[in-house]
């Protein structure tokens, strides 16, 4: 099974959460570009689980084998192939659930769709799990970037009812995105981060889960990338980060805020910096038409909560017709939110990589 997406920079991720080995294929980043794979081991450790106590224990060592596409820390103009190990699996933990499918998982409909031969040991393919060959291929889409003086970086902006402070659209700045962008959890406010925790760990402490919001920046997009329509920034950007299981809602700017704004407010006037074209507010999130504007491409990611919580829920037995209660085992995250961030970030990568290149200018 293989999901995959992509024109002239192609990326697609195989694997099962509880098979052998999980991968991603990055195909179109053309020879001569250094890649750091220390940098890429730092986007996987922010992912990985088993770090604080807001996430599943589940260790992984997670440690990235570069098959083809980089040699000596080069591009070579082969796909990028990348194979990451899956070494701790309790897959007994699954055996109670091939019939009796989790609410708001993948279970039923990849049941229906897949006639019941689907491995779901780990919820298989469906599962948050393939974010790490995601996390992997954007590391490298990130370095890619970098060197082209884009930057991208992101927060957990609120976890249930508890925020943290907003980037200002118009003057993030590359340091702010670097230095989040090396930390697990990360958050702008530390005090934000703390309550974060609180929150956490009082659903957890009742068997429950929590979601939340992530916010991520790119800086230094050249202008009139994209295009209108169906092509365009927002579209791309949308497509890849869809791709993180838990992501149910994605804005940019303002987002849902437009509805409740007059034109006068909503509007982001523009101005000469020097030689340089600005707007003084940057509520379109830097995206106009579908094209790039030159000021932060802001985005937001909303993710459920975990559906796998440790509270009795209904669901049926699909071998015997009945409505049945289910009481989930194994290790599960409380929230996913702190551990989707660097996914986020990398298929916000990739997606602007990929929209660089149909623009010519990769």
């Amino acid at each position: 099974m293989t999901s995959s997406y992509g024109n002239k920079v192609r990326i697609k991720i195989s694997g099962e959460s509880h098979g052998d080995c999980i991968e991603a294929l990055l195909s179109g980043i053309p020879a001569g570009r250094e890649i750091d794979t220390d940098l890429i081991n730092i986007q996987l450790k922010r992912r990985s689980p088993g770090q604080d106590a807001t996430a599943t224990p589940r260790k992984e060592a997670d440690e990235p084998k570069i098959i083809s596409g980089i040699k000596d820390g080069i591009t070579t103009g082969e796909d990028i192939h990348i194979v990451i190990e899956n070494t701790n699996t309790h897959s007994s933990d699954y055996d109670e659930l091939k019939f009796t499918p989790r609410p708001s998982h993948a279970d039923y409909p990849a049941f229906v769709k897949y006639k019941g031969e689907a491995d779901m040991r780990g919820s298989g393919h469906f599962s948050g799990r393939l974010t790490a060959p995601l996390t992997a291929a954007g590391a490298i889409c990130k370095q890619i970037l970098k060197q082209k003086g884009i930057t991208i970086g992101g927060h957990v902006y609120n976890i249930g009812e508890v925020f943290d402070v907003a980037f200002d659209g118009v003057t993030v700045s590359e340091k702010q995105l670097d230095d989040l962008s090396c930390k697990y959890f990360a958050t702008v406010s530390e005090e934000a981060k703390k309550e974060m925790t609180d929150y956490i760990l009082d659903a957890s402490r009742d068997g429950d889960s929590v979601g939340g919001s992530v916010e991520i920046a790119a800086i230094g997009m050249p202008t009139g990338i994209g295009n209108h329509m169906f092509g365009g920034i927002e579209n791309i950007i949308s497509t890849l980060v869809y791709g993180v299981p838990a992501v149910k809602g994605v804005s940019f700017g303002a987002g849902f805020d437009f509805a409740y704004l007059r034109g006068s407010e909503a509007n982001d006037p523009y101005y000469f910096d020097g030689d340089a074209v600005k707007t003084a507010t940057n509520n379109c999130g830097g995206i106009v038409g579908g094209m790039t504007t030159g000021m932060p491409i802001i985005v937001r990611a909303a993710l459920k909560p975990t559906p796998s919580i440790f509270k009795e829920q209904n669901t049926v037995n699909l071998q015997t017709g009945e409505n049945v209660l289910l009481k989930i085992k194994g290790r599960h995250d409380p929230c996913i939110v702190p551990r989707a961030l660097p996914a986020v970030e990398a298929a916000v990568a990739v997606a602007l990589v990929m929209l660089l290149a149909e623009d010519n200018q990769l």
